[in-house]
């Protein structure tokens, strides 16, 4: 993580703009270009946290830039104001502004429909500024005129009125624009952010408001590209018109694809290549408009060949020269093998102890009464009644059809059930959502492993904790992950009990199924839920998996009311202390595993003879 050397990317990015302008020249750049590399890298940055960092892709960042650059521009031409800074700053406000009113509607959907959602609201924006608008913005004449900055100390003053001093000028809010960016990936936010990218639905389900979250970063978005857009203005001496088109949208999309998303510096890289090609083609190989057909293909290439980017290129052939990337996946477990026992792995000084007392109590923790669900003319559950008091650990059983699922995503408010009551700790939680469900203490692994893939097993572990200690959605985008009080005793103990200390930092697409499974359970045990439900915790496993699964249930049930579902009948008797029964989607029997087991009724409609 970029945690690991705290200030490093940092000093090398001041170091990088300070010789920029005397080197970049002996490769051809011309000054102008230097400048409006800067000016795009810094709109990428905040395109780069909405895209590559939550896996929002946007094509309506021109109606944020214009936005912000038009408002600086009219501010300091046609209003007068004497102040270049303040009002490049009012600008990126009202950038940020529209951003979060365009974010309430766009974010409804996701997928393609939210990409051509913000295509659609780059060119509504595009004609307000060129017809309603026009006497504020110009219209296609833009609004010539706009001021260099220029600071008056009294006893000095600075003008910023050649390319070189505009240079930097512009890179010193680049270099703060790299610093705030860096602070907010590496933050609670951020990591929140890359879990949404890598998994929405496992985000929510941990107890994250993955809409909120989404919203944040289109607004972080949105101020980058309106303070993006006065620094062109500002830059030229003229906002341009053409910053609303739907082409500039395009242009940073291919920018950062071509630089690296996900890297904070790909815009800034894919804009100096990108910036670079344009003036070589038109100015050295003079193919006139034709120029952007080379370009294309130039841009088919690199994202071909290159599909992480010029930068994630770049990291591959380091670990290529470093004798290749070191691979610490386990081998998958022999179907064949005997488990041999296996002591609770503990970090040193992390106690792995129990929610509280193991006995059954009295209390009921969930309880549904009468809940069905209905999906057309299809019945999926009917009129089940459930009950599972505290300390209890409940198995559910049945075929292939029979509900099981349907009616686990009911208890967990996945699914809204048709008809009935759902209650929590004697509270109706009927109609609430999954991420609600899961902050009052009522979490579920999934059937099919639902992990952040692109991210380590501590990383994994971690973003199901903060959703715990931070609550569904807190902005504390200026500190690290680790300031937050508790994390890393909580994740400590959640790894141990799930027995993956010491794979706490390998990539999650690096671990054996087996593992996998027990990082599933992990999630759901990190946010320390006062009822976990497990779906088919053993689908999938070898013999000697399903052994080593058994005895980890076995170790975290001390203390916990759970609910299992799974096909496998010895360790359902093994496990449970009561089996429900559901068949066709209504309860067929509940009783202890002995009782089930005899049941004539459970023989004949499930176990099909099975026990004798």
């Amino acid at each position: 993580m970029l945690t690991k050397r705290p200030f490093v990317i940092e000093a090398l990015t001041a170091l990088g703009l300070l010789a920029a302008p005397f080197l970049l020249p002996y490769l051809g750049f011309a000054p102008a270009t230097i400048n409006r590399i800067l000016v795009w890298g810094l709109f990428g940055l905040g395109f780069d946290i909405l895209f590559g960092y939550t896996g929002l892709l946007s094509f309506g960042q021109s109606a944020f830039f214009g936005t912000g650059g038009m408002v600086a521009a009219y501010l300091l031409t046609l209003a007068g104001f004497p102040h270049v800074v303040t009002a490049i700053v009012i600008g990126m406000v009202a950038a940020a502004i529209i951003g979060y009113l365009v974010g309430l509607i766009a974010l409804r959907r996701t997928g393609i429909y939210f990409a051509m959602i913000t295509v659609a609201i780059s060119e509504v924006f595009y004609f307000v500024e060129f017809n309603p608008l026009s006497d504020f913005t110009g219209g296609e004449n833009g609004l010539p005129g706009v001021p260099p900055p220029s600071f008056n100390l009294g006893f000095m003053k600075f003008d910023f009125n050649t390319d070189l001093s505009m240079y930097f000028f512009l890179a010193f809010w680049y270099f703060l624009g790299v610093v705030l960016a860096l602070r907010i990936v590496r933050s609670p936010v951020g990591l929140v952010l890359s879990a949404i990218r890598d998994n929405p639905l496992r985000a929510q389900a941990v107890g994250h408001d993955i809409q909120r979250y989404k919203l944040t970063a289109f607004v972080i978005a949105a101020a980058y590209a309106g303070f993006a857009g006065g620094l062109l203005g500002v830059m030229q001496g003229f906002m341009p018109p053409d910053a609303f088109m739907f082409d500039t949208s395009g242009q940073l999309v291919m920018q950062t694809a071509i630089g690296g998303p996900g890297t904070l510096f790909g815009p800034l890289v894919g804009a100096l290549i990108w910036l670079y090609l344009q003036d070589f083609l038109q100015g050295v190989l003079h193919l006139g408009s034709t120029w952007k057909l080379a370009l294309g293909i130039v841009f088919v290439v690199l994202v071909v060949f290159l599909k992480r980017g010029v930068i994630g290129g770049i990291v591959d052939l380091v670990q290529l020269a470093r004798g290749g990337k070191e691979t610490h996946e386990a081998p998958e477990s022999d179907p064949n093998a005997v488990a041999e026992p296996e002591a609770p792995a503990a970090s040193p000084g992390v106690a792995v102890a129990p929610r509280a007392s193991a006995a059954t109590g009295d209390k009921a923790v969930i309880e549904a009464r009468q809940i069905s669900k209905r999906y057309g003319g299809l019945l999926a559950n009917s009129n089940i009644d459930f009950l599972v008091k505290e300390g209890e650990l409940r198995g559910v059983i049945g075929p292939n059809g029979a509900g099981k699922s349907t009616f686990f995503k009911m208890l967990t408010c996945e699914v809204q059930p048709t008809a009935g009551q759902i209650l929590f700790n004697g509270s109706d939680i009927t109609g609430q959502t999954v991420t609600q469900a899961c902050q009052l203490g009522l979490t579920k692994s999934y059937q099919i492993n639902q992990l952040f893939t692109r991210l380590t097993v501590r990383e994994n572990v971690v973003i199901s904790a903060l959703a715990k200690l931070r609550g569904p959605f807190r902005m504390n985008m200026l500190r690290g992950v680790d300031g937050v009080p508790g994390l890393s005793e909580r994740v400590d103990q959640a790894l141990a009990l799930v027995r993956l200390t010491e794979r706490a930092d390998a990539p999650v697409a690096e671990l054996a199924y087996g593992e996998k499974r027990r990082l599933e359970i992990g999630l759901a045990l990190a946010s320390d839920p006062q009822l976990l439900l497990l779906d088919e915790p053993l689908a999938g496993m070898s013999p000697s998996e399903r052994v080593e699964t058994v005895k980890l249930l076995k170790s975290i049930r001390e203390g916990r009311t759970m609910i299992v579902i799974d096909h496998d009948m010895d360790a359902i008797f093994e496990l449970a202390e009561k089996i429900t029964v559901l068949s066709e989607g209504k309860v067929l029997v509940e009783g202890t595993p002995e009782e089930i087991k005899n049941d004539p009724v459970v023989q004949e409609a499930y176990l099909g003879g099975v026990h004798e």
